[in-house]
């Protein structure tokens, strides 16, 4: 094999790993917005529980 094959072979190589990669931290990102805003909504929905818990008490 000659050596510029080898040097196209590689950096082909690299290139696919990268596109995976960029895919993967994409993704993961995504999913992490997404679970912080419903972790948000959820949050909001128990203060409001517990508002109306106390004003049920009193």
């Amino acid at each position: 094999m000659n050596i510029g094959d080898v040097l196209f072979q590689l950096i082909m190589f690299l290139l696919l790993i990268g596109l995976f990669s960029v895919a993967f931290v994409i993704l993961c990102s995504g999913l992490k917005r997404n679970s912080t805003n419903k972790t948000i909504e959820l949050e909001k929905k128990l203060d409001r529980i517990i508002e109306l818990l106390e004003k049920e008490k009193s």
